[in-house]
């Protein structure tokens, strides 16, 4: 089996993932890893293993870039730059999955359901639950910006999308309470950032059954739990000054099959933080 990738057999790998992925935006079927094994007749010299790191490579370049990635194919950041290159060129070349993403990440949000909205929790990404933080990983050089548009970023400025996760957190929480026999302190569960007003670092105050504080902050995305969320100066200041309590609700695939996962304590401990941006004052 030949090591090296020919640029034909990369192009025929991006092409079908970014079939899927559109099939994804639109919130259609597209198979997932069933499709592997047409892809490796296709490719008679590649496993449907090596066609799969494959696939999580451009996942993880279209991390890099901004966009969102096919949700059954997490990020495998340490991708090479014949990758990278190809997988921009085709970005720059299909203006109608870029028009696709613009319009997912600005959508208004329906409401959240509201059924068993406890067995929508699950382990963070890469673990079992109970399990420790995963080892920092070494991350691939991020490939040329192709234009100014993030659009991971962008989704966290759609006010309707945010205020629809904390919906759904805060039902998740009053449910927490009561499952543990706590009917009066799920009552007392506030949506802070609509009662007092976004600024405090967390969205939502709750209580632990003993009466302690919870401090929430809620991060929703429409896309994988491996998507990156963004984090102000305050909140990273709160998780640290509150660790004990401080807890973020990454609610992700909303719209979907909205899910949630929690990670506990200071952001700088819990999280690989990349600086995005710097403010810059003439000298």
């Amino acid at each position: 089996m030949p090591e090296s990738w020919t640029r034909v057999e990369i192009d025929t790998v991006i092409g079908d993932y970014f079939a899927m992925l559109a099939q994804e935006l639109r919130g259609e079927e597209h198979g997932g890893r069933e499709r592997l094994g047409a892809l490796a007749e296709r490719l008679d010299c590649r496993s449907e293993e090596t066609i799969e790191l494959r696939c999580r490579n451009i996942s993880a370049v279209l991390l890099d870039l901004g966009y969102p990635y096919v949700e059954c194919y997490g990020p495998a950041p340490n991708y090479r730059q014949p990758l990278a290159d190809a997988v921009g060129a085709r970005l720059a070349a299909d203006l109608e999955l870029e028009r696709l993403v613009a319009r997912t990440v600005a959508a208004p949000a329906d409401p959240p359901p509201v059924e068993d909205v406890l067995s929508r929790l699950t382990p963070r990404p890469g673990c079992a639950e109970g399990d420790a933080p995963p080892p920092a990983r070494r991350e691939a050089a991020v490939p040329p910006v192709r234009n100014a548009v993030n659009y991971l970023e962008l989704e966290t400025r759609n006010t309707s999308l945010s205020l629809m996760g904390e919906v759904f957190a805060l039902a998740y929480e009053k449910a927490r309470l009561e499952e543990a026999g706590c009917g009066r302190l799920a009552r007392l569960v506030e949506h802070v950032s609509v009662t007092q007003g976004d600024g405090l670092g967390y969205d939502i105050l709750s209580l632990e059954p003993d009466g302690s504080e919870r401090f929430i902050e809620v991060k929703t995305t429409r896309f994988g739990g491996e998507t990156p969320f963004f984090v102000s100066a305050t909140e990273l200041g709160v998780s640290q000054a509150k660790r004990l309590a401080y807890h973020t609700y990454r609610v992700y695939t909303y719209g979907s099959n909205l899910r949630l996962f929690v990670l506990h304590g200071d952001l700088m401990s819990a999280c690989r933080m990349t600086p995005v941006r710097f403010a810059a004052r003439v000298r």
